[in-house]
């Protein structure tokens, strides 16, 4: 074996994540709301880019040598089998890139799918829908400024800094969280001053805050409704039998007949277990869809239109006037160098974003042909669904699916959904050789439940009934879909409505 120098020449194949491959794999997961924050901060750093309306011209010059395959690019630049510069090109002449509304799309009479609202995105400014009212609305006072502006009158000193540290010791639902000794010793003060600002703050209002545990905050209720009698104390004392629906137990506890038990019932069921909560908080935030799905035409001619939530999705555009303007300018080889990178970073963008909307409405269309049914009927008709048979049908790898499904929500007749939830499992059904999907099941269960009458339906009940309906489950399993969707046992739901009766 020589031990001298040599060179030798090897070939080797491998994937490189280039950052234009990696921004791509990235823009897919994102939502439109995230994607127009993504758009924000890239217009700040690259000059040659800008939001705006879309003007005649504005879109870049189509490439001569675009790749001749069968799947979608997207899927092909993910897989690493082209160029990545390549897989985006675009046939500008032969595309629509305006659509005004989901009946825009290209549908024929015989009603097959189409993909609209794929261009390159709406203005997103939101000028033309009028004055957001909510933005001028100030924000909701917190439970710790309600309570410190109650408790500035009525302590002074030390008290009321002591006072001021329990309030905010008191969490968001208004329980007080850490231990008065604790407390004592942090402020090298006596235990008896704390319980005493305690006090106090159990004077405020909501009432029932600073409690320590439910049993207190329910007893300081009580107290303020003048119905803390022995009987009453007796009963917040052992919550733990009430929920179990131990109501005979209770009454030789609490020594109170038949009606002055479900008097009690009734008094504790108009306390607050959460009396904090009605302060502060987050308002509670609508989600706001990224696709769009209606049903158009009629007969055996309609169809389905799908488009992008364009109000969501800014256009973004390349200023090739002011690119112009600077490379005439005087400039060192650093700048050009600088300049070049700028524009092609900008063309990467504006064709990464086109090819995103592509590969979401191509992934939706898929998703509303398999779902036809639900979209038509509801949930009873919704069928199992994964993403390798997406990606099979579609032509693309199963984690482009997965990232393309990820964040996104689709409107339609029925309501808001995520995109996720039309990929459900399945389970054996009497009347489909694919099976029923699980949210059918779990449908069934819930209206099983609702319905039924005085007899309450055991688990065993209920898989007759399924079976009834054409959906052949194990106990165990209709067991676990009860639990999933929040319904308690036959048990815990003779107790409740024992409890509802008392």
């Amino acid at each position: 074996m020589s031990l001298a120098p040599r060179l030798d020449l090897r070939q080797s194949q491998s994937l490189v994540m280039t950052p234009q491959l990696q921004q791509a794999i990235k823009l897919l997961a994102l939502s439109n709301l995230e994607i127009e924050a993504f758009i924000a901060e890239e217009v700040e750093k690259n000059p040659l880019l800008e939001a705006g309306s879309a003007e005649p011209g504005d879109a870049p010059d189509p490439d001569p040598s675009p790749i001749a395959d069968d799947r979608a690019p997207a899927d092909i630049i993910l897989s690493g089998e082209a160029p990545a510069e390549a897989t985006l090109d675009l046939d500008y002449a032969t595309e629509s890139h305006q659509q005004d509304s989901v009946a825009d799309g290209g549908f024929g009479l015989d009603g097959t799918l189409g993909m609209g609202g794929i261009g390159a995105g709406g203005s997103g400014d939101g000028s033309e829908d009028g004055l957001d009212l909510d933005a001028f609305a100030g924000p909701a006072s917190s439970l710790a400024d309600h309570l410190l502006a109650q408790i500035g009158p009525l302590l002074s000193g030390v008290d009321l800094l002591i006072a001021q540290h329990l309030i905010d010791q008191i969490d968001e639902c208004g329980y007080l969280t850490v231990a008065l000794r604790e407390i004592a010793d942090r402020l090298s003060v006596p235990l008896a001053r704390v319980e005493a600002a305690l006090g106090v703050i159990h004077t405020l209002d909501p009432t029932g805050v600073g409690a320590r545990d439910l049993a207190e905050c329910l007893a300081l209720q009580a107290q303020e409704a003048d119905r803390y009698d022995p009987a009453m104390a007796r009963l917040i004392d052992h919550l733990e039998l009430l929920a179990r629906g131990e109501l005979a137990r209770l009454k030789r506890i609490c020594r109170v007949d038949d009606e002055d038990m479900a008097d009690m019932i009734r008094e504790l069921r108009g306390y607050d277990p959460k009396p904090g909560c009605r302060y502060g908080g987050e308002p509670p935030s609508s989600v706001t869809p990224d696709l769009f799905v209606a049903r158009i035409g009629g007969g055996t001619g309609a169809g389905w239109a799908i488009e992008l939530n364009a109000a969501t999705l800014p256009r973004v555009l390349v200023n090739r006037a002011y690119y112009t303007e600077l490379s005439r300018g005087p400039q060192d080889k650093a700048s050009k160098a600088w300049l070049t990178e700028c524009l092609q970073g900008a063309n990467w963008l504006t064709k990464a974003l086109d090819q995103r909307q592509r590969t979401i409405i191509k992934v939706a269309t898929e998703i509303v042909r398999a779902q036809e049914g639900f979209f038509l009927h509801g949930v009873t008709q919704l069928k199992p669904l994964t993403l390798a048979r997406v990606a099979e049908a579609i032509g693309m790898h199963e984690s482009t699916v997965s990232r393309v499904t990820s964040n996104k929500y689709l409107s339609c007749a029925r309501g808001t959904f995520e995109l996720k939830y039309f990929f459900t499992s399945g389970v054996a059904s009497a009347g489909s050789s694919e099976g029923a999907s699980a949210e059918a099941v779990k449908s069934a269960i819930r209206r099983l439940v609702a319905a039924e009458g005085a007899t309450v339906l055991s688990d065993d009940t209920l898989v007759d009934l399924l079976r009834v309906e054409g959906f052949d489950l194990a106990r165990r399993t209709v067991a676990k879909y009860r639990e999933a969707i929040g319904i308690g046992s036959s048990v815990q739901r003779r107790r409740q409505r024992a409890l509802v009766g008392a």
